[in-house]
C-alpha cells in the first residue's frame, strides 16, 4: 500500500517495517519490532498499514518511533480501522466491522 501511495503522490522516499503479532490467525503473546528504517533529518513521517484491527501493532510501532526519534512528527495512515482499536490512526479510508482477508495474505500463499 505505501508504493501505491508514493506512486500516487510522487514520493520517492519510502521504506518498510517489518512486526510480528499475528501467526496466521493465532495472536502473539508480545509484538515485535524490527526496525530497519532510515530516518535521519526527516521532520515528518507517515506511517502506512493496511487495517488498525486490534491496534496493538500500530501503537508499538508508534511508541518505537517516538522512543527513538523524539524530533520528528509522526502520523498514521490505514485502509481499514476497527473502532475497538486501541489505536486510532490519524486517516483511514474505511471503518472495518469483521475479519479482513487481503488478498496479499491468501493469494500468494503456496500450497
Amino acid at each position: 500500500m505505501a508504493h501505491c501511495m508514493a506512486e500516487g503522490l510522487n514520493i520517492r522516499e519510502v521504506q518498510t517495517l517489518r512486526t510480528e503479532l499475528y501467526d496466521g490467525r493465532c495472536k502473539r503473546d508480545a509484538i515485535k519490532v524490527f526496525d530497519t528504517c532510515s530516518l535521519n533529518e526527516l521532520k515528518r513521517v507517515l506511517v502506512v498499514d493496511d487495517i488498525a484491527d486490534s491496534g496493538e501493532t500500530l501503537e508499538a510501532i508508534m511508541e518505537h518511533f517516538k522512543a527513538t526519534h523524539k524530533d520528528i512528527e509522526f502520523k498514521t495512515a490505514t485502509l481499514f480501522y476497527k473502532e475497538s482499536s486501541v489505536y486510532k490512526p490519524d486517516f483511514w479510508i474505511n471503518e472495518a466491522k469483521d475479519w479482513i482477508d487481503f488478498f496479499w495474505e491468501r493469494d500468494f500463499k503456496v500450497n
